[in-house]
């Protein structure tokens, strides 16, 4: 898969990445935000981007794909959309520090998006983020979701102030 916006391009992960996924992993915003997603070392981001790089040809993945820089072919983050349930998905995004604040987490998701909802015939996909995380709920409003639900619960294993809100095609 290659989706390509004006500023980035999303693309499939390879096995060469793991050290700059190693380095994204490291900031503090991933340590807040989704700590499961913070490596211990390169050998524990490669063993993951072979996991994920065996997930693209499934039919209920996780879809976990890096986000490029056109202007200079940094990997700033990632997007993706992971099963919830049986039926429902979820969108996830994250941009690394030193890149957020520009707009190229919108700009990702919106493409991603528009992409994923057609090759998995989805109508509407959820986004859940911490109350918090005030960049990533503003995120989600951008790209077209409604809000369903604030309160109390589970992230990453957690009970949390969360924000459930959701994406319709057809919005």
């Amino acid at each position: 898969m290659q989706i390509k916006t004006e500023r980035l391009t999303i693309t499939t992960f390879s096995p060469d990445m793991a050290q700059t996924v190693y380095e994204n992993s490291q900031d503090d915003d991933t340590r807040r935000f989704v700590p499961d997603e913070v490596y211990d070392s390169v050998e524990e981001a490669r063993e993951t981007i072979e996991f994920l790089i065996s997930r693209y040809d499934s039919e209920d993945g996780p879809f976990v794909y890096p986000i490029i820089t056109n202007d200079g072919g940094k990997n700033i983050g990632y997007v993706q959309l992971c099963k919830l349930e049986d039926v429902a998905w979820e969108i996830g995004y994250h941009i690394t520090k030193g890149f957020t604040g520009k707009g190229y987490a919108t700009e990702a998701v919106k493409a991603f998006l528009s992409v994923m909802a057609q090759k998995l015939n989805l109508n509407e996909v959820y986004g859940i983020c911490l109350a918090v995380n005030l960049a990533s709920v503003r995120v989600l409003e951008k790209c077209g979701f409604t809000q369903i639900y604030q309160g109390l619960g589970n992230y990453q294993g957690k009970e949390a102030q969360i924000i459930k809100a959701i994406w319709k095609k057809y919005n």
